[in-house]
């Protein structure tokens, strides 16, 4: 056996569960939270969260390991402590908090997922419609404390990719944006902050209403960002020179893909921009495992839903009329797909 043809990769992604459930329930037991900018020892950390102490050394050495927690020392008086990343993102004191979106992968993706295969081969979802036999985003809307949950799960989830859309997009020769399936405002909210000539709308189901003027009032930008409700399945969308859809085109079938890019074109004036804000597939579908495995996750959620490549993206705008295109990476596997009317 050659050190080329070595079963590394292939043991360290089958056993990669192991390494999700440990930081998952790190972040369920609030580990980075309780250390915060501190340093303690295992036995005060175990005992503040109370891990029995057969777990505590076994527990936090695999943080160690994995590069989740740092450890000055050995044996029982080391002291543990957060790495940068996880004292910036991994505390829930702090704003820049993402673990929303991991504490929702622990409470329902994680189990959801273990019914992949049925969902391959049946094509159905596996998540909470397999018992309510009510769509995903019904159960949520009927359930507060759920809702608020998904939002600020998807909040921590879309922070940075918004961070790096509000950069680098040139925003000059625009006056007005409408973020469609705004949730919290965060788009709208991101770019207000940034772009001093631009006012937000951010568009949402009514439900959503008190969750997104309570985040815009704290952000102090009611006068910059407006809430507009209504349903995107029924109604038209509010005029704007840009509208924009993180992470929305992906939750739907093509029938409704198509329905929402008509919308989006009936909204905008000449020379209007569309911009679809995803984890796009490479067109070859070759390389953004993340976009493809997001794919995978839409078919457990939804069934028929799914993630799409740049060109998939151009197809149907041209479709509506749009007539110029272009892909702006922003971080990771996500970029922001732009059509231009």
């Amino acid at each position: 056996m050659t050190k080329e043809t070595q079963p590394t990769q292939i043991i360290d992604i089958g056993f990669g569960f192991w390494q999700s459930k440990v930081l998952l329930t790190a972040i369920e037991l609030e580990v980075f939270t309780m250390l915060g900018d501190k340093a303690l020892t295992g036995e005060v950390l175990g005992r503040e969260l109370g891990i029995h102490p057969r777990g505590i050394w076994d527990f936090f050495d695999t943080l160690v390991a994995l590069g989740f927690l740092n450890r000055a020392g050995n044996g029982t008086t080391a002291l543990y402590s957060n790495t940068e990343e996880t004292r910036i993102y991994l505390d829930k004191n702090k704003d820049t908090y993402i673990g929303g979106i991991l504490e929702m992968a622990n409470d329902r993706l994680y189990r959801f997922w273990n019914d992949l295969g049925e969902a391959l081969k049946t094509g159905k979802p596996q998540n909470e419609i397999k018992h309510s036999q009510k769509p995903m985003f019904e159960v949520l809307y009927e359930d507060m404390p759920r809702l608020q949950q998904f939002m600020g799960a998807m909040r921590g989830f879309s922070m940075g990719n918004f961070n790096a859309f509000v950069q680098k997009f040139d925003f000059s020769n625009y006056r007005t944006l409408c973020d469609v399936g705004g949730a919290t405002g965060l788009l709208s909210t991101l770019v207000a902050k940034h772009h001093a000539h631009l006012q937000c709308i951010t568009f949402d189901l009514p439900v959503v209403e008190p969750i997104a003027k309570m985040w815009i009032e704290k952000e102090q930008l009611t006068d910059r960002v407006q809430v507009v409700s209504g349903d995107f399945l029924k109604d038209a969308l509010p005029k704007a020179d840009i509208i924009t859809m993180g992470m929305i085109l992906h939750d739907w079938n093509l029938e409704k893909k198509k329905h929402l890019i008509r919308l989006a074109y009936e909204a905008l004036p000449e020379n209007g921009a569309f911009i679809a804000i995803e984890n796009l597939i490479d067109d070859e579908r070759r390389t953004n495992a993340f976009g493809l495995m997001m794919s995978l996750h839409m078919l457990i959620e939804f069934g028929d839903a799914f993630d799409f490549t740049g060109a998939d993206f151009w197809s149907w705008c041209q479709e509506a009329g749009f007539k110029r295109y272009e892909v702006l990476h922003l971080q990771g596997p996500c970029s922001a797909a732009i059509a231009y009317k």
